[in-house]
C-alpha cells in the first residue's frame, strides 16, 4: 500500500494544540517527583507477579507487526 503523496511532519503548534491549563499541569507535576523511597514502597506495595499470573494478562496476539 502506498501513500498518493508524502508524509507532512508532525508541527506541534498545529496538530497538538495545548491550553494554558495543559502547561500548568505540566509545570506541577514535574515539580512533584517521586522520590526513591516512594518509588519502592509503591513497588513493594504492588507485590510479585507470578509467571503464571502475567501469561493470564491479555496480550495482542496473531503475526507480528512488520514496518516495510
Amino acid at each position: 500500500m502506498k501513500s498518493e503523496r508524502p508524509s507532512e511532519p508532525l508541527d506541534l503548534e498545529r496538530d497538538l494544540p495545548t491550553t494554558a491549563e495543559d502547561v500548568e499541569a505540566l509545570r506541577r507535576l514535574r515539580a512533584s517527583r517521586v522520590t526513591t523511597e516512594e518509588y519502592l514502597r509503591l513497588l513493594a506495595d504492588l507485590g510479585d507477579a507470578t509467571a503464571e499470573s502475567l501469561r493470564r494478562r491479555p496480550c495482542p496476539r496473531g503475526e507480528p507487526f512488520r514496518l516495510v
